[in-house]
């Protein structure tokens, strides 16, 4: 059975929709405290899946999840980085993905640790609570997100294609039009906003590594793991309760691509 190592923190508050999202797509899962892995990050060396979740680390007192990743990346960036040359998957959602951003994780590991993409203030400077339309790249590598609307016909999918979106600091922004086109290039942009709430750059919702085993977005599929969790899902037809919703989907596809793996 797979494992899924989920990461939490003080402020950390998503860490059981992770949990029961891996569990539900057949994931063994482990939580460790991130002082606790500092001290002994040998979890990392055997863990399949390595999960950062959602949540307001540290208060996100500084910037969002600015702390955590600081300790990542001066404590445990040369560990995390042997996981993800060995091929453990990494997902991390809404702060998570602005630890893998900041950290230097994403969008490539290989790159040591240097941060070149970030997760800033919301176009209109306010929270946003709401569900989202998105839409998905056929040719990206992220093992994440494919085939996220299987099951789904044209008339379901643009109301059943959305996730949960709750962020202050969720607007994306790279550091540079070069990043910005090579991350368009090589298809790293798995995840797009259809109606862009935050102001992102190009729409972008997430972004993975150019294995695409390495994925950060700020949506929450970890809330979106029933059918009855959409906002309409009475409006829904029935024929989809026999199919994954989107967000149960990509963690069945990232525990489906460790099970093939190591078969």
């Amino acid at each position: 059975m797979p494992t899924a190592l989920i990461i939490r923190t003080a402020g950390t508050n998503c860490d059981q929709e992770m949990i029961r999202g891996f569990q539900l797509a057949g994931a063994d899962t482990q939580v460790v405290h991130l002082d606790n892995l500092i001290a002994d990050p040998s979890p990392l060396e055997t863990c399949d899946i390595i999960g950062f979740p959602g949540g307001f680390s540290y208060g996100d007192d500084i910037a969002s999840g600015r702390v955590f990743a600081v300790k990542a990346r001066e404590q445990l960036f040369p560990q995390l980085r042997t996981a993800a040359n060995r091929g453990a998957l990494m997902l991390g959602v809404c702060n998570g993905f602005q630890v893998l951003a900041q950290a230097g994780l994403l969008p490539d590991p290989a790159a040591g640790g240097k941060q070149t993409i970030a997760l800033t203030e919301n176009l209109e400077g306010r929270f946003l609570d709401d569900w989202v339309r998105i839409e998905t790249d056929p040719d990206s590598p992220c093992v994440w997100t494919m085939n996220l609307d299987q099951g789904l016909t044209d008339e379901t999918r643009p109301h059943a294609m959305r996730l949960p979106l709750a962020s202050g600091e969720g607007r994306f922004v790279a550091d540079s039009d070069e990043t910005l086109n090579q991350l368009e290039q090589s298809h790293q942009i798995p995840i797009r906003y259809i109606d862009n709430p935050n102001g992102s750059q190009s729409n972008i919702a997430a972004v993975c590594d150019p294995t695409g085993r390495i994925l950060g977005l700020m949506p929450h599929p970890d809330r979106y793991l029933n059918w009855t969790n959409h906002p309409y899902w009475t409006s829904l037809p029935n024929e989809l309760r026999t199919t994954n919703t989107p967000g149960l989907q990509l963690f069945q596809n990232a525990v489906e691509s460790v099970m093939m793996t190591t078969a």
